[in-house]
């Protein structure tokens, strides 16, 4: 006649499972498989899309036999219409904000990358009174976009 501690064999004696979880009871772990699939899949297209994410102003670009360039920071982005309308990066700006405005965002002063973006329609005029501003300004390294030619 012995008895034992822990209580009939068919109670549960006691003991309950790891998690919380007792019998019919709710589950309390978070599963993160899940979320941590999801983050994965964002990460990837975000990282696919960033680089496609380029200044939005919709100019056509005169094609020429100069190689491209290596940068490794973003450069300001001055662009001029068709209709003679002056962007700064994609903001619209009047011809004589277009040096104070500079001064204010550039980063390393003077020595700022400063890229001039000229549609082939626009006028020839606008694009010069654009950098010769510039230039008087002081700023040292501007340089006029274009794209690469294609050979046929």
């Amino acid at each position: 006649m012995g008895m034992s501690a822990g209580g009939s064999k068919g109670s549960g004696g006691g003991r309950r499972r790891r998690g919380g979880r007792g019998r019919g009871g709710a589950i309390s772990e978070i599963n993160v498989t899940p979320l941590v699939d999801v983050m994965l899949v964002l990460l990837i297209i975000f990282m696919v899309a960033a680089p496609m994410m380029t200044v939005g102003v919709p100019i056509d670009l005169p094609e020429t036999q100069a190689k491209a360039m290596n940068s490794d920071t973003q450069p300001i982005t001055v662009s001029v219409n068709p209709e003679g309308q002056i962007y700064l990066q994609e903001t619209p700006i009047a011809l004589e904000e277009v040096v104070p405005k500079l001064e204010a965002i550039a980063t390393t002063g003077y020595n700022e990358r400063i890229y001039v973006r000229g549609d082939t329609a626009a006028a020839y005029g606008v694009v010069m009174k654009v950098m010769a501003r510039i230039s008087a300004a002081g700023f040292k390294n501007i340089g006029l976009v274009t794209l690469q030619e294609t050979q046929n």
